[in-house]
């Protein structure tokens, strides 16, 4: 299994799924088809399936373009408003690309049905997760649809369960500016710091790991002491709905 991060508009990212055994291939989010499909083509293996993690214009605004070209993918998603869905998922339904095992998780907060897709090589033993705007690495996204407890439930009740060495590919690239603000609220995190120097001068940051988020993120870090006092509260979709509050005012 490969994963080629696609840079898209100002800061997104799709992502070119690769399945080398079967030599298939999936898009994630192709808001600019004719990028992505410069990278299929470079593969040389057959388009299957675009995976669409939530309806906002700069994720699933490729899905016309691509659907009128290629009028055989699959297009996955999680509600009526995805463009030119052919298969509406469901929490914890599954399908495959060629040999890979692929698990929708709906993940709400962002949206009120986002989808993170979440892919298993079981040859290799890999694992991999494409969280679009709920889960950014250092960060999350926008109560836009959802609610603090949403955003809880898909954090740390779903995407927190899964192997701590998934690979993490987000919709953009807000890694330094999540960091910056992650250091106000967790300061003396050590892992956190090693983090920020890393990713300081790369100009990609994905992946991350579900292990470093759960070291690192803020909103994945709700029950420890140091974000229970930079919020002033415990229960922890409170003490999210705070740093989110923080976050937005940032």
């Amino acid at each position: 299994m490969k994963v080629i991060p696609v840079p898209c508009l100002s800061d997104n990212y799709a992502y070119v799924l690769v399945d080398d055994q079967a030599r298939e291939v999936a898009i994630v989010d192709p808001v600019e088809p004719q990028k992505v499909l410069s990278i299929v083509e470079q593969t040389g293996m057959k388009l299957k399936a675009i995976l669409t993690t939530h309806h906002h214009a700069d994720h699933a605004g490729g899905n016309a373009q691509l659907a009128s070209v290629l009028p055989d993918l699959e297009i996955y998603g999680g509600d009526k408003r995805i463009p030119h869905m052919t298969k509406q998922l469901s929490d914890e339904d599954e399908f495959t690309l060629g040999t890979l095992s692929i698990r929708a998780i709906k993940t709400l907060g962002h949206t009120s049905s986002s989808i993170s897709y979440f892919v298993q090589d079981k040859q290799s033993g890999e694992n991999v997760a494409f969280t679009g705007d709920t889960l950014f690495v250092g960060g999350c996204g926008r109560l836009f649809e959802g609610t603090p407890q949403d955003m809880h439930t898909s954090l740390n009740l779903k995407l927190a369960k899964l192997p701590k060495d998934t690979r993490v590919y987000a919709g953009h690239e807000y890694t330094r500016a999540n960091l910056k603000f992650a250091l106000t609220v967790d300061g003396d995190n050590q892992a956190l710091k090693a983090k920020v120097d890393r990713c300081a001068t790369q100009q990609c940051t994905m992946p991350s790991t579900i292990a470093e988020e759960l070291e690192t993120n803020p909103f994945m870090r709700v029950d420890q002491p140091a974000l229970q006092k930079a919020t002033g509260q415990t229960d922890p979709v409170q003490v999210l709905a705070a740093v989110r509050k923080m976050k937005d005012n940032f």
